[in-house]
């Protein structure tokens, strides 16, 4: 796996680019008209991502019906030394469609548990936690 980063404008904006030619924008969002979103925020949307895709991969597997899949994640960040790194994340998943609820909850867990790459690479020091609601209702864990 390799990623390239290449500078785009005069300031902070730089476009990553994968071996495939998948790109997206990175910026500094303290700066008036950034263009991209800033490093912590993909580090949140490589968490939903991640866990997403295996969420919905568990629930295809199973046969369950997903007609609308949102996450949505929050990440609580503390100040060390110069930088402020995640002390938490927490996904909320959202899910619509004919999906058994204990079998959507059971898929996060194994996400977390087991399968979710960027979650275990932030885990020894980020607590991360989920939600999961089925067409607007809480599951419980």
């Amino acid at each position: 796996m390799k990623i390239t980063l290449n500078r785009v404008n005069d300031d902070y904006l730089f476009e990553c680019t994968n071996d495939k030619g998948n790109s997206i924008l990175l910026d500094n969002t303290s700066q008036p008209g950034a263009k991209g979103v800033s490093p912590m925020e993909s580090v949140l949307m490589a968490v939903a991502g991640c866990s997403g895709i295996d969420v919905v991969s568990i629930l295809k597997k199973q046969k369950q019906e997903i007609t609308d899949f949102k996450a949505e994640v929050e990440g609580e960040r503390i100040p060390v030394d110069d930088a402020r790194p995640f002390k938490s994340i927490k996904v909320k998943f959202l899910l619509e469609g004919n999906i058994d609820p204990k079998k959507a909850q059971k898929a996060a867990q194994l996400s977390f548990e087991k399968y979710c790459s960027v979650s275990k690479t932030l885990e020894p020091n980020v607590e991360i936690g989920y939600e999961v609601y089925v067409n607007g209702k809480v599951v419980q864990a």
